[in-house]
């Protein structure tokens, strides 16, 4: 029987604000130590986070690493399957997904269950990454949507001053610096500069 190493989890969620409590709990439901949970808190676009690759360097064969689902892995179809045949074959680390009982790599080592589980892999993979540009798709659709019933995105743009064109005829005459200017049109510089090259 093959021997059982140390177990890691692995958590992600894509921004700061985002809560990745439901996934420590579900990772130290499965025996992960909170020492042995590494977080990031990033886009899975891509696998250039800080704290997977604190991870890669831990793993040693025959190590345990858990996983709530398969997107929290990542978001690229490509680059997932690229992760898991380093996990799995170079780095010779199980990978256990706790939302698909299918990924895990504990069993079926034979011909049968690895191809069971690489089928499952990308289908998951492709499911994920569609997921994204779905949401990409949809909130092109609603920016579109919005921006034809007028609505404006962005910051409201500062009223001028009644003699913001007065004050910067005598800036560009050289009466006075662009500083003194914008602090007459009570402005920051850059909006005042901004302003001005457009009058």
């Amino acid at each position: 029987m093959r021997k059982t190493g140390k177990i890691y989890g692995y958590a992600r969620v894509s921004t700061i604000r985002q809560n990745e409590d439901r996934q420590l709990q579900a990772l130290e439901a499965a025996g992960v130590a909170s020492e042995n949970a590494f977080i990031d808190k990033q886009s899975g676009k891509d696998f250039e986070r800080e704290r997977y690759k604190a991870l890669l360097d831990k793993l040693r064969p025959n190590d345990v690493l858990y996983i709530k689902s398969i997107d929290r892995l990542g978001r690229n179809y490509r680059e997932i399957l690229v992760q898991w045949q380093l996990l799995t074959k170079e780095l010779g680390v199980d990978v256990v997904v706790l939302d698909m009982p299918l990924l895990d790599t504990r069993r079926g080592k034979d011909l049968l269950g690895t191809f069971i589980s690489d089928v499952v892999l990308q289908i998951l993979s492709f499911v994920a990454e569609n997921e994204r540009a779905n949401i990409r798709q949809r909130q092109r659709e609603g920016i579109d949507a919005a921006r034809s019933r007028g609505v404006k995105f962005g910051r409201p743009r500062r009223e001028l001053p009644d003699n913001f064109k007065e004050i910067a005829a005598m800036q560009r005459a050289g009466f006075i610096t662009e500083v003194d200017a914008a602090k007459k049109c009570g402005l920051p510089l850059s909006t005042y500069r901004d302003r001005a090259r457009r009058i």
